[in-house]
């Protein structure tokens, strides 16, 4: 079942990835929250040889979005963007 739950989170990537640009923003973070708990599913069930390749799959699909969370939450609480 977590196998079947990873290859329908890729679909639906694939179609976030198909849509306007302005259309991104809601479904993207939104499987972009997905898919930490859908990696630690697959591991418990499937060996945690498989959130290697999940991992590099999130990775390569969201490496803007994390990049860009991952400087707004290293900024100080005052700083401005």
């Amino acid at each position: 079942m977590s196998i079947l739950a990873a290859i329908l989170w890729v679909f639906a990537s694939t179609a976030v990835a198909m849509l306007p640009v302005e259309r991104h923003f809601v479904p993207g973070r939104i499987l972009l929250a997905l898919a930490p708990p859908l990696l630690i599913w697959l591991g418990a069930t499937q060996g945690w040889g498989l959130v290697v390749f999940g991992m590099f799959a999130v990775v390569s699909i969201y490496r803007r979005p994390i990049r860009y969370y991952w400087t707004k939450w290293r900024q100080p609480k005052g700083a401005k963007e």
